[in-house]
């Protein structure tokens, strides 16, 4: 199909219908609202399921029973709605039932305000709901990434029964660019672990509920085994400028973009910079990360929050890394970021933001 100039929020609903979205449900939530007005439209005039739940508590529960039943199930919201998911969150994963979930993150604690921040990491890269569970992670650095990654994540989250999230900021939901849309629509086969209320599917059990501790203790087991598997083939980045660099930014989203015309500019300047851009934050690339640690000078890592992605680029680097942090909405120019960067260039390494 020829490019279409739309919104990353519309252009994530594009994806997800043509990579076999069945059902939305979900409630509207500025600056992710677009996805459930496009969703509104254009799954109900595609013959799908939309239903706008009466809260994020009763969407991400409706997740559960549609992927129970062998649905293509997907919702979007920013922080304070996913939030409110979190124990739904657990359960899905306890159930090993995949869904996808956007969350197009705004400025916090609480209510904060509606201006991008990156301040959600922890809570979706590190689970956000009870127990020993993990998310795959797509970070989307364009209105065609959201678009692309909406196309593949069911079929991440059907071959490895998981919640994908699409963690996206402000600006790149709210963004608009010219997107490709894929030409193929994806359709999910049937699946022999769910309930379809036929005689195949009649012994079928879903539940994330198991009284034995002998058998919860081995079903965590099965589960971490599943995400060690994630780690080994899925983890994905991008790299710009690494080959000869001396000093390397690492950043996702809006800052990945910020941080990519930083790189551009100090290499006019002679300066050897460059830029990994993490496509899945779970899982992380902290191999790779470790690698380019031994080669450079310096790492920063640019986001917008109180460093939450830099603590584990700093894990990886198994060095301190310089802080770039920004929060409360507040989004820094090009010239800020290179600004700081020229000063810390070759000095000791220090926090900023």
């Amino acid at each position: 199909m020829a490019k279409q100039l739309i919104k990353g929020n519309e252009a994530v609903v594009y994806g997800a219908l043509l990579g076999g979205a069945t059902h939305f449900f979900g409630y509207p939530i500025t600056p992710a609202s677009e996805i459930a007005h496009a969703a509104a439209e254009y799954f109900v005039s595609t013959g799908r399921v939309f239903l706008q739940a009466e809260d994020e508590v009763n969407a991400v529960n409706m997740l559960y029973g549609a992927a129970s039943a062998g649905a293509r199930v997907m919702t979007a919201s920013s922080g304070p709605g996913i939030a409110l998911m979190s124990e739904g969150l657990s359960y899905l994963a306890g159930a090993e039932l995949p869904a996808v979930v956007v969350d197009v993150q705004r400025a916090g604690p609480g209510l904060g305000n509606i201006w991008p921040e990156q301040g959600d990491y922890n809570m979706v890269v590190k689970g956000g709901g009870h127990g020993n569970y993990r998310n795959i992670v797509l970070a989307p650095f364009s209105a065609q990434e959201m678009c692309d990654f909406a196309y593949r994540a069911f079929e991440l989250a059907d071959r490895y029964r998981m919640t994908v999230f699409i963690l996206a900021d402000a600006y790149i939901g709210q963004i608009m660019e010219a997107v490709e849309v894929p030409s193929k629509v994806l359709h999910a086969p049937r699946k022999d672990w769910a309930l379809y209320a036929d005689r195949e599917s009649r012994h079928n059990l879903i539940t994330s509920i198991l009284m034995n501790t002998e058998l919860l203790y081995h079903h965590n087991l099965k589960l971490q085994e599943k995400y060690a598997r994630v780690e080994r083939e899925l983890v994905e980045w991008e790299e710009y400028d690494t080959a000869d660099a001396e000093f390397l930014f690492v950043a996702y989203g809006i800052s990945a973009r910020i941080s990519l015309s930083v790189v551009r500019e100090l290499r006019r300047l002679n300066l050897k910079a460059g830029l990994l851009r993490p496509k899945t934050l779970y899982p992380f690339p902290s191999t790779r990360i470790t690698e380019l640690a031994q080669q450079v000078n310096q790492i920063a890592v640019v986001e917008l929050s109180n460093g939450q992605m830099a603590a584990d680029v700093e894990l990886a680097a198994k060095k301190p890394v310089l802080k770039y942090n920004w929060m409360g909405g507040k989004v820094p120019s090009i010239q800020e970021v290179l600004d700081l960067a020229k000063q810390d260039f070759k000095q000791p390494v220090t926090v900023r933001g």
